[in-house]
């Protein structure tokens, strides 16, 4: 017999999931920021294919750079960049070379980094960009 979830877990998921999209966007903003005084020209953001999404794509150096950003507001689960697992590389891999066939004017040298930022109280306490592949 399959069993529901308790009336009020199911009532708070949409918040919960509110939430969660609130605080990734609040997120993108901080990293497009970070990475525009960084020298990096944004180019789109949330790119979705049916090969995955990409958060934020940038141009620095004449390499074309697909950025997946992750936002922690503690350390209760790990730090931002441990988030990123192989499988979601490879999502993000498959639609980056999408969005390049997509934008054949675009530079051909592409790299994959993650955005690492911690918060507390609002505040970004840490901004990491770690490059995690050169495709």
């Amino acid at each position: 017999m399959l069993r529901k979830k308790p009336l009020k877990q199911r009532l708070n998921a949409p918040l919960q999931k509110f939430e969660s999209r609130y605080f990734g966007n609040k997120g993108e903003q901080i990293a497009c920021n970070y990475l525009s005084l960084n020298a990096y020209k944004i180019i789109s953001r949330n790119f979705r294919s049916r090969f995955g999404e990409i958060d934020i794509i940038a141009v620095k150096r004449g390499i074309l750079i697909f950025c997946e950003v992750k936002t922690r507001w503690s350390n209760k689960f790990g730090s931002p960049e441990e988030a990123v697992t192989f499988q979601k590389l490879g999502r993000i891999r498959k639609a980056a070379e999408y969005f390049s066939l997509l934008h054949p004017e675009l530079p051909k040298r592409v790299a994959i980094e993650v955005v690492a930022i911690d918060i507390q109280r609002d505040t970004p306490t840490s901004i990491r960009i770690i490059r995690v592949d050169n495709i």
